[in-house]
């Protein structure tokens, strides 16, 4: 089975150039499922109900998010309703929707967890992402298990990585925009890599209007973020798992103007 990561989507016009980008890629490749990170989907930050259903519309069987994930109130009966939309499972029971999802396949199943970093993230109260993910995993029958880590540290991400080695089938790390070079299979078995990256303008910082953002840091002034314009870049992964044994055979990055 083929597994389609993309990197946390920056803005409507990139959902609007997966639309056009994934479906042949994912007939190409020979995708099974497609999970997208819409973290900065809407035009801003957050996600939308607007954006998140355009990245459906691409092609993602789910979404994950991270802390932005309730910027925007009208999202709140969104993670409610949508079981393929999920927010950080270690945010607790209390906020709307939920962490984890099972996406059904008929012969094989696969289980995605969304978790949320702690270490220099700006996020509200979080519970501990190690002790949740094992606290999510004592309750889970299949064997293919996917992780969105969205963390700042890199250390965070590397160590939850190790944690959750031959028990998971990969770790992927969202958050920072930047695609690591660091892909690899730990354990012989837990695909892994750092950062999967961004789906956005690649020139720009991390997505947003370049110039604003140089004067900000010229100025130490705050300026306003726009969502930058210009050609679209989709950093993602493809993880080819044996879904008999959750075992990662292979990741492989991708880093392709669309």
């Amino acid at each position: 089975m083929k597994i389609l990561f993309v990197g946390d989507v920056v803005g409507q016009g990139a959902c609007e150039a997966l639309k056009g980008f994934l479906p042949g890629f994912k007939r190409g490749a020979g995708i099974d499922i497609t999970i997208i990170n819409g973290e900065n989907s809407a035009d801003g930050n957050g996600i939308s109900p607007l954006s998140a259903k355009l990245l459906f519309q691409a092609g993602a069987d789910l979404i994950t998010t991270g802390n932005h994930c309730y910027k925007r109130a009208d999202m709140d009966n969104a993670f409610n309703d949508n079981p393929v939309l999920l927010r950080p499972a270690n945010y607790g029971e209390h906020p709307p929707g939920k962490g984890i999802a099972i996406i059904d396949k008929g012969s094989y199943s696969v289980a995605v967890i969304n978790l949320v970093g702690t270490t220099f993230m700006p996020v509200p109260i979080a519970d501990n992402p190690f002790k949740c993910a094992d606290e999510i995993l004592c309750g889970l029958d299949t064997r293919n298990i996917i992780v969105d880590f969205h963390a700042e540290a890199t250390a965070e991400k590397k160590a939850l990585g190790y944690y959750l080695a031959e028990r998971v089938s990969a770790v992927v790390g969202t958050h920072t925009h930047v695609q690591t070079a660091d892909e690899q299979i730990l354990a012989g078995h837990t695909a892994y890599i750092t950062d999967v990256g961004m789906t956005g303008v690649d020139d720009s910082v991390i997505g947003v209007d370049k110039t604003a953002i140089i004067e900000r840091f010229c100025t130490c002034y705050p300026k306003k973020h726009q969502t930058a314009r210009g050609k679209f870049t989709i950093n993602a992964v493809v993880i080819e798992i044996d879904q008999k044994t959750g075992k990662s055979t292979s990741i492989n990055r991708i880093n392709q103007e669309i």
